[in-house]
């Protein structure tokens, strides 16, 4: 996914906390649990707490964050209070405010030119209720509700970020603040000593800077394909304490271009790229290589030893660990006139378990 900056001043690519796009990933965090699991201790206490009457209202409107987030909560202006960011959505016409409420789930649509308000395009309003519909009948009823009196249901809305914001969120932006806005000082300063590839670099390995003649271009590397320009005000990046694992980029043309990243933590391990993913997977999809795993998971192998094991040729073999050695999944060493073998554990247990048990069962 690539954002065109060509021709926005530096000073107008903003690193910046915001407690609204926060509160957005933290719902997220109670809605999908599962997607987090360094929180898994906080999501439990936080829902155990909750009182019935919002729980059944975050349910009620979690379509909102559950997949992915609204527009509407990423700010492309972070304020330094939630009530200040909620006073802007205010400011929002209904026609904006509503479809990014009930876009729901991104589709091509969205990334080809947006998709119209449901509240003045039909076809809008009834992609916006059979989605919401395949959710239940308390979303669908939502969405309903949103589509025939919108002014009453953001005031809903404000409400339940309010009181979510009472119950919980309150006592946890006081504690994650600090950590944030020092992220957002240090991407800001090593912007300006060392440039945006660097602050990009440090900010996540899927944010990279392309520079060419024909200008400049924030690149996002995600399972997708999208392409939207910055207007010559600003890029806003926003640090996030609960977004981890997500990068999320709103890129939809009439908003301004936000990206939420994950901010500095001490938890171990980076994000490895989609094409080494894709290699990852690939070099393991082979039932040869797979088979061969097994060995390897089990110690250091040679060339020969696997050629005798399995029966092929040792080009074959040489074939095989090529292609897993390509994709990161090998450390290789020298004993005498022997070069030894072996799968990269740390490596293969942050494809998912399943795969390490099954080679090493």
């Amino acid at each position: 996914m690539t954002i065109d900056i060509t021709g926005v001043p530096p000073e107008r690519i903003v690193f910046s906390p915001s407690p609204l796009a926060e509160l957005g990933n933290a719902v997220h965090v109670l809605a999908e649990p599962g997607h987090h699991p360094g929180h898994h201790a906080w999501a439990t206490a936080t829902a155990a707490a909750l009182e019935p009457g919002l729980a059944d209202r975050l349910l009620e409107a979690d379509f909102m964050w559950r997949s992915t987030r609204s527009d509407f909560l990423m700010p492309p202006r972070p304020r330094e209070t939630l009530a200040e960011e909620l006073d802007d959505l205010d400011r929002m016409d209904d026609e904006k405010f509503v479809g990014a409420a009930l876009e729901i789930s991104c589709s091509p649509r969205y990334a080809r030119g947006g998709i119209p308000s449901p509240l003045v395009d039909e076809r809008s309003a009834r992609r916006a209720l059979d989605l919401a519909a395949a959710r239940g009948p308390r979303q669908a009823a939502f969405a309903e509700r949103m589509l025939a009196a919108p002014t009453a249901t953001r005031a809903w809305i404000r409400r339940l970020l309010e009181d979510c914001d009472e119950a919980f969120f309150a006592d946890t932006w006081r504690r994650i603040r600090v950590q944030l806005a020092a992220d957002a000082r240090h991407k800001t300063e090593l912007m300006r000593r060392k440039g945006l590839a660097d602050a990009l670099a440090d900010a996540s390995r899927a944010l990279r800077l392309e520079e060419d003649p024909d200008g400049s271009r924030i690149v996002v590397d995600k399972l997708m394909e999208a392409r939207t320009a910055a207007p010559a005000d600003a890029v806003t990046l926003l640090p996030s304490a609960f977004g981890r694992p997500h990068l999320i980029a709103l890129y939809s043309p009439g908003w301004q271009p936000v990206i939420m990243y994950p901010a500095a933590s001490r938890e171990v391990g980076v994000p490895e790229s989609v094409e080494t993913v894709r290699l990852r997977l690939d070099a393991l999809a082979h039932p040869v290589r797979m088979r061969m795993c097994r060995s390897l998971a089990r110690g250091p192998y040679s060339t020969s030893e696997l050629a005798d094991a399995y029966g092929i040729t040792a080009p074959e073999v040489s074939r095989h660990l090529a292609v897993l050695r390509r994709a990161g999944l090998l450390t290789t060493r020298r004993r005498g006139r022997y070069v030894l073998h072996q799968l990269d554990f740390s490596a293969v247990s942050r494809l998912g378990s399943d795969f390490l048990e099954s080679v090493l069962r």
